[in-house]
């Protein structure tokens, strides 16, 4: 009895318990500003953001500052210019990151709606306290919000004014003149010989020093440079080995094979060099073995080395002086090893003019020295390039390339004598800096350019339709994977693809570093190209697509495993039915699929939303336009889950008869006996009458009509029938089989031998061997299986007999006289044949 008091107070804490929860979440939304605002003001996300917001316009004012101080410093102006962009995503993302909560308090005003008006019954005191809140706290994150977007315009104009100010700053330094004259040529002599000495000092008190001190670290340095670039260079050989060197046994080589020797050949070991210069550099720095003085000038002599490298390389894979077979260009030998040497000591030139110009730098050489050293620069350039313009490279008319060459094309050499006699003339008016970029851009953007020329060609060469398979990885390919002619030539598409992203993505790069971009320029282009691409009022990021696609690509390869795992794996050992494991592999694959599509459409940041107007506008259309494909994709799903029939049933639907070998959601593909396919759409499965055969089990009755005369005995023909048919192991003997005896023919008795077999596959076979059997049995016992036989009766009626009246013609009697006539009625004739029919039954 003292438990129903017990129980009773417990029922009624329960019950309050459940209306205070109710209370409480229903006033949460309220009192969340309330404890908020009693909250440490450095805990909320928008004083977090107010904070923020002030840190972000002192960075500006110093990032202005910063722009009036360096207007005439071009690397300073790029180190601000990608502060400056790195502020504006900062503060968008303030704006982005106060957006939720903006659309959480509108939602929460939209349902407590407007307060009421005069005349109106009060609302709640706590109603009208929460709508207050609400209110303040959206004009504050809309204050914020203001502010933020205010200070990301005031960013975006700065660094389109640091983007001019570059931009100007480079055209002043291009057309910035100086007066040339025998006075300054003789000041720049001076300060030549002044500033050798001073170098020549300061290297060699460095390099007794380092010598003393250093060198062990030197020592370090150089081996880590030779084992990284060493690394490079025998990976690449192990996989481009036949692409780097040229088969001197090769008579004629073929086109494809000379494109990617000359690509492959400058791109990877100059690469390789480069990595070697690169990591000295930077081991030497990292272990404090350069002075700052002399830091350049060994960084100036690593880049003179890799330029004069690499276009050493450029023209012995272009012009190929001593191989004529290989030379991608028809000159001569004479032509292509004095074009070589030309464009080589252009390089030289360039080289040279780099090195001494931060040699200069270092040891704070006058301008002077700088103007006469681009001078003789852009003259010596210019000259080589009119010399060059009257030699005779192009390849005589019978294609020996040891004859005497031809001329110039009349247009390429006035062009080579238009752009020599302009860079001297640039120069000698004073525009050193002009004609030294000029000169500069001819050989080392040409030769990046062609390289990536014949990258290009390579690649399209590679791509062409059973081009591929001629080529050394595609034996490889081949050998290692076993693929077929067609997946080789698929391989051949990807790889020149390939080829083409690699020409472009090393030499765009190059092209922009030499044409006054910096690398903090190549960066923020990239991260905008990859993470923001804007498309009218649409945004795209390239980085998000990719990964999106990354993800649809795993989650479907998972998908397929998971498949071939519980077909192989759990259903076989399971001995599940065929039809099971079809419908249950195609499940899970179009499943999957639509996980992998929901997951690449999420990750790649695709905002659906903005197609769903589209999507409304369309969908109208779309259900009349594809009504039937969708009921052939429901069917399909039906049929699956249902499963009237599975892939290897037999069944017979209209005029299609076979075995079921393929049920997807449109469609179902069904295998005539004659081996010929019928797709048939589901939706006429579903609708249809379908027959199958084997629905539940392949168990089937077989029938073999046959037909005996008349004289033969009806008990004897059923034992014998019942006699072949039990000697045959695949007959079933439950139900046990039996003869009927159908009907009396017109011209035989005929029999009908049922049986019944445990799979309807075998019954052609069978019934064949027990066809044979009979005929081979009927004719030991004498049994006559009869043929055909039709009846015919002829009936042909008496002539009646003619009148009196034709006497008194002479001339009728005579004729008639003539014919015999027949008086009396014809006996009936009855004429019985027999016909053999070729096509009766059994």
């Amino acid at each position: 009895m003292r438990l129903r008091p017990i129980l009773l107070r417990t029922i009624l804490l329960l019950t309050l318990a459940v209306a205070g929860a109710h209370f409480k979440g229903a006033a949460a939304f309220a009192q969340e500003p309330q404890a908020a605002a009693q909250a440490p003001l450095a805990d909320t996300p928008l004083d977090q953001a107010t904070k923020e917001i002030d840190k972000a316009k002192v960075q500006l004012t110093a990032l202005q500052d910063g722009v009036k101080q360096n207007a005439d410093n071009d690397d300073a102006l790029v180190g601000l210019a990608t502060k400056a962009d790195e502020l504006s995503r900062a503060v968008i993302t303030i704006s982005v990151n106060l957006r939720p909560r903006l659309d959480q308090i509108k939602n929460r005003l939209a349902e407590i709606g407007d307060p009421p008006k005069d005349g109106q019954p009060p609302e709640a005191e706590i109603v009208t306290q929460e709508r207050n809140a609400l209110a303040a706290e959206r004009a504050q994150i809309n204050a914020v919000t203001g502010d933020a977007e205010n200070l990301s315009i005031t960013v975006t104009k700065l660094v389109n004014e640091v983007t001019e100010m570059r931009r100007r700053l480079f055209a002043d330094t291009l057309l910035r003149r100086t007066e040339i004259s025998v006075s300054v040529l003789d000041d720049a002599g001076g300060a030549f010989v002044h500033e050798a000495s001073e170098f020549l000092q300061a290297l060699s008190s460095w390099a007794t020093f380092v010598w003393k001190f250093k060198r062990f670290p030197l020592f370090a340095a150089i081996f880590l440079s030779l084992a990284s670039a060493l690394i490079l260079l025998s990976g690449s050989y192990r996989l481009f080995g036949s692409y780097l060197r040229r088969d001197e046994a090769v008579e004629n080589p073929s086109y494809i094979g000379r494109l990617s020797i000359a690509f492959w050949s400058t791109l990877i070991r100059t690469l390789a060099l480069s990595v070697l210069l690169v990591t000295s550099f930077f081991f030497l720095n990292g272990f404090n073995v350069l002075r700052p003085d002399i830091a350049p000038v060994i960084g100036a002599l690593f880049g003179a080395i890799g330029l004069v490298y690499f276009v050493g390389r450029f023209v012995n894979a272009i012009f190929a002086p001593n191989e004529p077979r290989w030379r991608l260009v028809r000159l001569s030998n004479l032509g292509a090893r004095s074009i070589g040497y030309c464009l080589l000591a252009m390089a030289v030139v360039n080289a040279l003019d780099y090195l001494f110009g931060t040699i200069g730098e270092a040891m704070s050489s006058p301008l002077v020295l700088t103007v006469v050293r681009s001078l003789i620069a852009a003259l010596i350039i210019g000259l080589i390039l009119i010399s060059v313009s009257f030699g005779k490279p192009m390849l005589a008319k019978n294609g020996d390339p040891d004859a005497p060459g031809r001329h110039w094309p009349r247009g390429m050499a006035i062009i080579l004598r238009v752009v020599g006699a302009g860079l001297i003339l640039t120069a000698l008016t004073g525009y050193v800096g002009l004609a030294r970029f000029v000169a500069t851009q001819l050989i080392i953007t040409g030769a990046v350019v062609v390289t990536m020329y014949v990258g290009l060609l390579s690649g399209k060469a590679i791509s062409r339709q059973e081009s591929f398979g001629d080529t050394f990885f595609a034996r490889f390919l081949t050998r290692r994977f076993k693929l077929g002619p067609v997946a080789i030539d698929q391989a051949g598409l990807v790889v020149g693809l390939a080829i083409y992203a690699v020409a472009l993505l090393v030499g765009i790069p190059l092209i922009l570093l030499l044409w006054g971009f910096h690398v903090q320029d190549l960066q923020m282009l990239a991260y905008r190209l990859f993470t923001e691409v804007r498309l009218g009022g649409i945004s795209i990021s390239l980085l998000g697509i990719c990964t999106g696609i990354l993800l649809f690509a795993g989650v479907y390869l998972l998908t397929r495993w998971l498949q071939r795992w519980l077909d192989g794996n759990v259903m076989a050992r399971s001995h599940v039915d065929l039809g099971v494991r079809n419908s249950v592999k195609t499940g899970i694959g179009y499943l999957g699929v639509g996980i992998a599509a929901i997951i690449g459409v999420s990750a790649a940041g695709i905002d659906l939303s903005s197609f769903a107007l589209v999507a409304s506008a369309l969908s109208v259309g779309i259900g009349f336009g594809l009504q039937n494909i969708v009921s052939n994709f429901v069917s399909g799903l039906i049929l699956l889950v249902e499963r009237p029939f599975k892939v290897g049933d037999h069944v017979v639907s209209g005029t299609a008869e076979g075995i079921v070998k393929r049920i997807s959601v449109r469609a179902t593909e069904i295998e005539t006996f004659r081996k010929q396919s019928i797709i048939v759409p589901n939706s006429e499965l579903i609708n249809g009458l379908v027959g199958n055969w084997t629905h539940r089990n392949k168990i089937g009755r077989s029938e073999i009509p046959v037909s005996v005369a008349y004289n033969a005995d009806p008990q004897q023909v059923m034992d014998i029938l019942l006699e072949l048919t039990a000697k045959i192991p695949l007959v079933m003997r439950n139900p046990e089989p039996h003869v009927e005896f159908l009907r009396f023919g017109p011209y035989s008795l005929d029999f009908e031998l049922r049986f019944f077999l445990a799979d309807m596959g075998d019954g052609m076979a069978v019934r064949n061997n027990l066809r044979i059997e009979i005929l081979k049995r009927f004719k030991a016992e004498g049994i006559e299986i009869p043929l055909p036989q039709t009846d015919l009766t002829i009936h042909r009626e008496a002539r009646p007999a003619l009148a009196d009246a034709g006497r008194d013609q002479p001339n009728e009697q005579e004729n008639s006289a003539d014919t015999p006539m027949e008086e009396e009625e014809q006996p009936v004739r009855q004429l019985r044949s027999k016909t053999a029919d070729g096509n009766r039954k059994g």
